[in-house]
């Protein structure tokens, strides 16, 4: 016989006998509720779903957690509920999806009753071992396949890593232009660049040069320096700061003083096919990097070109991150890399790090484009002159 009691009386009963660990009488009274008005009510079909869920009843969970999201697409209980109804029938990969959401919908919120806090750490435990059980079955069948981590395509490696979570990733955000349908490469393979070949042959040549001016305290400067007029950055702690220094040869696209000082260093790069655009471009300079120092992440203006470094003073403890790949720097090992991902340098040694760096368009635009980005770029500059670089 159906209750004579007002919904919102059945409701408040069933949420008392539901904190109370009385998940029977809770459903009941729910049940009671939904049959006497309450049958558009979210939060009721979610806590008579978790009462279930509770109570072993998956069948039942499932069907009010169901409603319960057809009627609020981000019911906290709704979700939980119907993952662990997905879980308890081992549909991991179904489950996984409603896990994740619930985590993301519980993370996000100022704070949580009990039930649900117990739910989230048990949605964090239930996501890794669902991962781990992913991940067990993956590397059977892909070593069955012949997969090797480190003998196989690269490319694939990176999209399993990113697939099973040991990986995030990363899109190209260049500050200024965005130029479309170019790939999203963080570092370039080497066997694409043969010119590097003669660059890296010239380290030792270059790194004499090099020790002769860095006896020159003046030929060095910081790279971020406050310029007047413009918004500055306090709380990034290396604008203004010797910490991290360039010595430029060439700088919007002009030679300086100092590429007469270095002269085989300019000769190894005549190969480069250097980004060159009027008064912006090529940009080649040593860059030093202090002890202890740390360039914060952040990404360059434009990904029509890519940046290169060749190390020439590089001690033990210093890092590279492009996107989701850390490096270290090798001595005489030159490399390209799409400078609109996010990346940063650390120093974690107790001596300076210095590299060449240089700019060289992406080997994916022809000439045409390059000439027309250059146009482009060059317009732009010409309209509203650049009082600080773009760099």
């Amino acid at each position: 016989m159906a209750s004579t009691a007002p919904p919102i009386q059945l409701l408040q009963s069933a949420v008392a006998a539901y904190r109370a660990g009385d998940w029977a009488s809770a459903r009941a009274r729910l049940d009671e509720a939904v049959a006497s008005g309450a049958d558009g009510d979210a939060d009721a079909w979610a806590l008579l779903a978790a009462s279930c869920v509770r109570l072993g009843d998956h069948a039942a969970a499932g069907t009010a957690a169901d409603r319960a999201l057809v009627l609020n697409a981000r019911s906290l209980r709704g979700a939980l509920a119907k993952a662990d109804v997905l879980a308890a029938q081992g549909a991991h990969r179904e489950a996984n999806f409603y896990f994740n959401a619930f985590v993301k919908l519980a993370g996000a919120a100022p704070s949580l009753p009990p039930d649900l806090a117990e739910g989230l750490r048990r949605a964090r435990a239930a996501q890794d071992r669902i991962a781990a059980g992913m991940q067990g079955l993956l590397d059977g069948a892909l070593e069955d396949a012949g997969y090797s981590a480190g003998a196989s395509d690269r490319r694939f490696t990176h999209a399993l890593d990113i697939l099973t979570g040991r990986k995030q990733p990363y899109l190209q955000q260049p500050q200024a232009l965005y130029y479309p349908e170019l790939p999203n490469i963080q570092f370039y393979p080497r066997d694409q660049f043969p010119w590097m070949d003669a660059v890296e042959a010239a380290t030792d040549d270059m790194t004499a040069e090099l020790n002769a001016i860095l006896e020159d305290r003046s030929a060095f400067a910081p790279y971020l320096q406050t310029q007047p007029g413009m918004p500055s950055r306090p709380d990034y702690p290396l604008v203004d700061s010797m910490d991290w220094s360039s010595c430029f040869l060439s700088k919007d696209g002009r030679e300086t003083a100092n590429a007469a000082r270095c002269p085989r260093t300019m000769a190894a790069l005549k190969d480069a096919p250097l980004c060159r655009v009027k008064a912006r471009s090529p940009q080649i300079m040593f860059s030093q990097l202090k002890a202890g120092a740390h360039i914060q992440p952040h990404t360059g203006f434009v990904n029509t070109r890519l940046t290169c470094h060749l190390p020439l003073i590089v001690p033990p403890d210093c890092e590279f991150r492009v996107g989701n790949e850390v490096r270290a720097w090798e001595r005489g090992k030159c490399w390209a890399f799409d400078d609109t991902i996010e990346h940063e340098a650390r120093n974690g040694s107790d001596r300076a790090r210095v590299v060449l760096i240089f700019d060289i368009w992406r080997p994916e635009l022809s000439e045409e484009e390059r000439a027309l980005v250059a146009t482009l770029l060059e317009a732009i500059d010409a309209y509203a002159p650049r009082t600080v670089s773009w760099d």
